[in-house]
């Protein structure tokens, strides 16, 4: 019942926050929940958010078989593909196997994936992708997640036991990032990313956490608050892969 207070509850206090700020976000969505929520889904794309695929179901993929993963990524492509009228362009499992990149690289499509937490800026790699008897790479882009600046924090130990300690933990987080970011005139790309779930944050006593940061970064000048497929289409225009950029993966 924790999972179902995000879906009846937390959602709309976490949607109507945004939207107080009138700020976009990526949503990284179930394709089977997203067929059970379709007023979600409609509300989602009617603030103008992004809808990022997080698979099928919430469940582990690691020790799944490479075929029966591939039909997972397959039927989550195809239930957005209905719901939202085209593809998703991005992709996070969170639970993935040693194959996801390459089988969301396969279906095509897919811009970027999040299913790294290896840095704080985009980085490019070369992914295997089966194309009938041949096995080719292409580029693929990948766009870090985070566990740290994240509200699952409340829910481990050591973590978060109240909103105020995780708001300065994104304020301090975001102060690091802004000032290392023009340091010395040099105006290098910076990324804070902040991970929420909406049976998380969408808490009554946690949400002001969120409140609070959303309206000390509006108050700063040169800050970028987005959704991931628009990091994602800025780092294609701006730093696309090169030999020199893209390390192979697996």
């Amino acid at each position: 019942s924790a999972f179902e207070y995000g879906s009846r509850v937390g959602v709309w206090r976490v949607l109507d926050t945004f939207k107080e700020y009138s700020l976009p976000i990526t949503t990284f969505t179930c394709a089977a929940a997203a067929e059970k929520t379709p007023h979600i889904i409609e509300r989602v794309l009617e603030d103008g958010h992004e809808i990022a695929s997080h698979g099928l179901r919430w469940i582990t993929y690691q020790y799944m078989y490479r075929e029966t993963e591939r039909e997972h990524v397959r039927r989550a492509t195809e239930i957005f593909e209905r719901m939202l009228g085209r593809q998703p362009l991005g992709w996070y499992t969170g639970r993935d196997s040693p194959n996801t990149r390459e089988l969301v690289a396969e279906q095509g499509g897919y811009i970027y994936d999040s299913d790294s937490y290896a840095d704080e800026l985009p980085y490019w790699l070369n992914v295997k992708v089966e194309d009938g008897q041949k096995i080719a790479r292409k580029p693929h882009l990948v766009i870090p997640y985070s566990l740290e600046t994240n509200d699952m924090r409340f829910a481990s130990s050591p973590g978060f036991t109240n909103a105020e300690p995780f708001y300065q933990y994104l304020k301090d987080s975001f102060d690091t990032l802004y000032e290392e970011g023009d340091k010395n005139g040099k105006n290098e790309p910076k990324m804070l990313t902040i991970g929420l779930h909406c049976r998380i944050i969408g808490r009554a006593g946690r949400i002001t956490a969120l409140k609070k940061f959303l309206q000390y970064i509006t108050s700063k000048p040169d800050v970028w608050i987005c959704r991931r497929d628009d990091i994602a289409k800025h780092w294609y225009e701006n730093h696309p892969a090169t030999a020199d950029n893209s390390a192979n993966w697996m």
